[in-house]
């Protein structure tokens, strides 16, 4: 599944880079479109709200978009990586994951776990712990 994703400080770069998934899109201006099913991580910004570029993306591709994560920081409380929740609430997807800063090793299992489930339903395949982590060419 491609993983489309926006970052400001670096931080969600740093947790793209290392997820197991090959196909990544960055979403610079809003305007980037897809064409196949996808799953958003971005960044949470002012008092807990979605970046620009990351809402217009969201209204071209929403039709795409399977589910969502959000990077945040621990100290705005309540309003830790809200943009998910936003995100997740508007266009009617789960909230895959919410992770501080660039995130953890089991930040990245507990994500690459949602995604793998996601893919599975998608393809109405069961997911069971011998499940590879590792990208599949299409």
């Amino acid at each position: 599944m491609l993983i489309a994703y926006a970052s400001r400080t670096g931080n969600v770069v740093r947790f793209v880079q290392k997820l197991p998934f090959k196909r990544c899109l960055r979403i610079q201006t809003g305007k980037e479109m897809v064409d196949e099913p996808c799953v958003v991580i971005t960044y949470t910004t002012g008092f807990g709200e979605v970046p620009k570029e990351v809402l217009e993306f969201a209204q071209r591709n929403r039709t795409h978009i399977r589910g969502v994560a959000a990077s945040g920081n621990r100290n705005w409380g309540a309003l830790f990586a809200r943009a998910g929740v936003i995100l997740s609430q508007q266009l009617g997807v789960p909230l895959l994951h919410q992770f501080e800063l660039a995130g953890w090793e089991k930040d990245v299992q507990t994500f690459v776990q949602a995604v793998l489930c996601l893919s599975a339903a998608q393809h109405n395949q069961p997911i069971n712990s011998t499940t590879s982590t590792q990208p599949q060419e299409r």
